[in-house]
C-alpha cells in the first residue's frame, strides 16, 4: 500500500486501517486473526477497536493475536476507545481493562467513543491527562464529536496546560458526512489527524437495503444504523451513486470506497468485515484513479 502518512508516535497511520468490530461479534477468533495476518501482509500498520465491540471480544482476540504474532505486532498502531460518562474512576477502570485485554503496557491511540458532557468536567481532563503522563495512554483522541464539540474540548484542554486531542474518528461516506468544513478547520489549526470509519455506510452504498433489511445482516445487527441511513438524503446519494456506477460500469462498492479513500485531508479510512474481500475491494479502490469519475462523485453534495 503506497501512501506516506505523518507519524504521530513512533508508529504510523496506513492509508487503510482494519476495522475489527466485526471480531467476536460477525466472526470468530480464527477468521480473524486470518483477517489481521492478511492485513500486515498487505501494508495495513493500524488497527482500531473499541471495548464495546462484542463487550470486549473484539480486544481480547486481537490482544491474543498480538501474542502470538510478536515479531510484527509491535510496529502496528493498535486504537481502542471507552464509552461515558467520562468520570476519573470511570476513565482510569475503563483503560485499565482495555490494557489487560489488550495485552498491552500501554494504547497507542484511546477515543473517547462518542460525546457526553462528563468530558467537559476538569477532573476527567486532567485523569486522561495524567494517564499521557504516566505512559498508559500514548495518543488521545475522539470520536463522533462534533465541531462545536471538539472545539470546546481541546479549548478546555489548552487552558489548564494539559496534552490536546490529536485524533478524531468519525463517520464519513458517500452518503452520510460527518467530516464538514468546521471539523476540518479546527483539524488543520490543532494537528488533529482524521479517520474515517464506514466507507460503504455499513453495507447501505451497496444498495442491499433499498428494498428492506433482511436477516443476519448489519443492519439487522445493529438497528441504530437504519436511523442513520434510512432517510431522504442518503437515498439521494445512493441513486446518484448508482447512476454513476451505471455510466462507468464500476460497482457501487468500488465507487464508495473510492470517493472515501480519496477524500484530501483524511489520514485513514478504517475497512472491516468478515473477510479478506472487503479489504481486496479497499487496496483496488486506494489505487484507482480517474479525474473524470472523481469529479462525477464530487458533484453530489
Amino acid at each position: 500500500m503506497e501512501r506516506t502518512l505523518t507519524s504521530l508516535t513512533n508508529k504510523s497511520f496506513s492509508a487503510i486501517g482494519l476495522g475489527c468490530v466485526t471480531f467476536g461479534r460477525e466472526i470468530d477468533r480464527q477468521a480473524s486473526f486470518s483477517l489481521m495476518d492478511y492485513a500486515v501482509e498487505n501494508g495495513v500498520s493500524f488497527f482500531d477497536t473499541a471495548a464495546a465491540y462484542g463487550d470486549g471480544a473484539s480486544e481480547k482476540i486481537i490482544g491474543s493475536w498480538i501474542a502470538d504474532r510478536c515479531s510484527v505486532s509491535g510496529s502496528l498502531l493498535i486504537a481502542t476507545k471507552i464509552l461515558p460518562p467520562y468520570t476519573p474512576k470511570k476513565i482510569i477502570e475503563s483503560v485499565d481493562q482495555s490494557l489487560e485485554r489488550l495485552g498491552t503496557e500501554a494504547i497507542d491511540l484511546l477515543y473517547l467513543h462518542r460525546w457526553d458532557t462528563t468530558i467537559e468536567d476538569i477532573d476527567a481532563l486532567y485523569t486522561l491527562n495524567d494517564l499521557i503522563k504516566v505512559g498508559k495512554i500514548k495518543i488521545p483522541g475522539v470520536s463522533n464529536f462534533n465541531a462545536g464539540q471538539l472545539g470546546r474540548a481541546i479549548q478546555l484542554q489548552k487552558d489548564n496546560g494539559f496534552d490536546v486531542f490529536r485524533t478524531i474518528q468519525n463517520n464519513n461516506n458517500f452518503a452520510v458526512r460527518d467530516i464538514n468544513k468546521e471539523i476540518i478547520k479546527i483539524s488543520v489549526d490543532h494537528d488533529i489527524k482524521i479517520v474515517t470509519y464506514s466507507p460503504l455506510g455499513a453495507g447501505f452504498l451497496t444498495g442491499k437495503y433499498k428494498n428492506g433489511v433482511e436477516d443476519n445482516t448489519r443492519f439487522s445487527l445493529i438497528r441504530g444504523h437504519q436511523d442513520i441511513y434510512f432517510n431522504e438524503s442518503s437515498f439521494q446519494r445512493l441513486t446518484q451513486l448508482q447512476k454513476i456506477s451505471a455510466l462507468t460500469g464500476y460497482s457501487t462498492s468500488h465507487l464508495a470506497l473510492v470517493w472515501a479513500l480519496h477524500q484530501p485531508y483524511t489520514t485513514s479510512v478504517l475497512v472491516g468485515g468478515r473477510s479478506t474481500e472487503q479489504l481486496k475491494q479497499a487496496f483496488a479502490a486506494l489505487s484507482f484513479y480517474d479525474r473524470d469519475i472523481f469529479n462525477e462523485l464530487e458533484l453530489t453534495k
